[in-house]
Formats: C-alpha cells, sequence, structure tokens
C-alpha cells in the first residue's frame, strides 16, 4: 500500500478540467435541454469583449525530503517579486487545497493556490514565455516537480 504524503502539484488542473465539463460540456446539455439557450447565449457573448487567453496555474505548497511547506509569507513574496512584474495589468489568486499524485505514484495532499492571468490571443506567444519561466523557477526555487497549467479561450470585456 502507497503512503500519503505532502508533495508538490501536478494533476490538480485535472480537477478543474471534469468541474468544467461537469459544468459546461455537452453531457449538462443534453441532460438539461439547455443547448438552444446557451447557443444563443454564446452568440451574445462572443459579439461582446475581444479574444482573450485565460491561464490557470496551479501552485502546491508541499516539499520533498521531511522539508517544511512552503509559507504564505514566501508564495506572496514570489508573487509579488516574479508574477506582478510580469503581469502588472491584473491577476487573481486563490487558496485552495490540492490533490496529485507524484512521479512515485503517492497521493500528494497540500494546500495550494490557484492563479489566473488573462491576456489578449495576440499576446500568447510573449506570454507563453513569462508563463513557463515563472512555472520553472518555482519548481527550482522549492525543488518541486511541476506547477499545473490549464489554458482556456475566453471572450473579456473589462
Amino acid at each position: 500500500m502507497r503512503s500519503i504524503r505532502i508533495s508538490t502539484p501536478a494533476a490538480a488542473f485535472l480537477a478543474a478540467a471534469a468541474l468544467l465539463f461537469a459544468l459546461g460540456g455537452p453531457a449538462s446539455e443534453a441532460a438539461f435541454g439547455t443547448h438552444e439557450a446557451s447557443a444563443a447565449s454564446e452568440q451574445t457573448v462572443a459579439e461582446e469583449g475581444s479574444p482573450y487567453i485565460s491561464t490557470h496555474l496551479y501552485f502546491g505548497t508541499g516539499r520533498h525530503n521531511g522539508n517544511p511547506p512552503i509559507t504564505e509569507e514566501e508564495f506572496m513574496k514570489f508573487v509579488a517579486d516574479v508574477i506582478t512584474p510580469r503581469f502588472p495589468s491584473g491577476l487573481t489568486l486563490q487558496e485552495a487545497r490540492g490533490q496529485w499524485r507524484d512521479k512515485e505514484g503517492d497521493i500528494n495532499r497540500e494546500r495550494s493556490y490557484e492563479l489566473t492571468v488573462m491576456y489578449p490571443v495576440r499576446e500568447a506567444h510573449a506570454r507563453n514565455a513569462d508563463i513557463e519561466y515563472i512555472r520553472r523557477l518555482y519548481c527550482k526555487t522549492w525543488e518541486l516537480e511541476s506547477v499545473g497549467r490549464a489554458d482556456m479561450r475566453a471572450q473579456v470585456d473589462f
């Protein structure tokens, strides 16, 4: 029997994907007969706003080899020093409880953070470099396996 230990996130985005499917996938439209209303709503939404990418990053705070978890202060300093300079127009940060399976097959549960940044589609190439830098630096700084990432297209209006 494998033990459960606290470590870093890698599959938190699977939970988000499952939630998105449950809330808005084709099965829910068919089950509740909302396809016509949904199509009309989508047409209205598509006419408003601009095409954006919404990127969600999942940061775990558990560490390997008996090291203490990343503290809220350490994480917020990383946000201020590394993330905010790359996304000064805004971001959303939510505290969460994450669970994922590490490369050794162990299930890990930990305090985590979900970061959401949105940017115009035309900036996707440049923003990808920023996002990958953030992910690599976070892993390198605290010797973690990964930071989960999920990208979605969105129509955005502020």
